[in-house]
């Protein structure tokens, strides 16, 4: 690989952010294209022990696809220095892509030596949670720690909060659909799936109301 010297003397730490950023959006954009044409929907797994880096890791070697959502953490070293870490929002969920039939999907939670369960559709019904590629898809981005600062929510908190169906239609998070909710005089999209929920802070004036499926 070539370096050459002196390409960048005019460019400004800004710009040179600037840039960052922007490479950023077309690796993210290229990702959402390629995985907007997968239509495999995903599980939620609840898991016992805190385990979760052990979890995914034996889920990885069956050959699926995991994700855990995570944020930017701060927190004070030893040394009383600031520092910076993504860790995950919260280590008894893990989601795995759906790329074996149900049977064997089963199979693995049994035979693996963790306490988990897959989550179901609802109390007492023997089917498993599933969740749409494209919710995920969203869901995913807007979980991006280096794009956006996510608040996240149980389920159960998701639930309590009023808010109306909208699509983004303008700005970095166009496209996306979610729930327009409002706390402290401020306006969120509210991305709901089996388990979890996230906000993201959005402008009213970009979102336009759409039709609950």
């Amino acid at each position: 690989m070539c370096y050459f010297w002196g390409m960048n003397e005019s460019k400004t730490p800004q710009s040179l952010l600037i840039e960052s950023e922007q490479n950023h959006d077309r690796q993210l954009v290229n990702d959402i294209i390629e995985e907007s044409e997968d239509t495999s929907p995903w599980y939620a797994l609840r898991l016992f022990g805190c385990r979760q880096p052990a979890v995914e890791e034996y889920f990885k070697d069956n050959g699926m696809e995991c994700f855990v959502p995570r944020r930017m953490v701060d927190y004070e070293d030893r040394s009383g220095r600031l520092r910076h870490e993504v860790r995950p929002v919260v280590t008894n969920l893990l989601f795995v892509k759906k790329t074996v039939t149900t049977a064997q999907m089963t199979e693995l939670v049994q035979n693996s030596r963790f306490q988990l369960l897959v989550i179901r559709k609802e109390k007492g019904s023997r089917d498993y949670s599933e969740i749409p590629a494209k919710q995920m898809l969203e869901f995913r981005m807007m979980c991006d720690p280096d794009k956006a600062e996510g608040i996240f929510l149980t389920a159960e908190e998701a639930q309590l909060k009023p808010g109306d169906p909208v699509e983004v239609h303008f700005g970095p998070l166009k496209g996306l659909t979610g729930r327009l909710v409002r706390q402290h005089k401020k306006y969120y999209l509210l991305k709901e799936v089996t388990g979890l929920g996230v906000m993201v802070r959005v402008t009213r004036w970009c979102c336009r109301p759409v039709s609950p499926k």
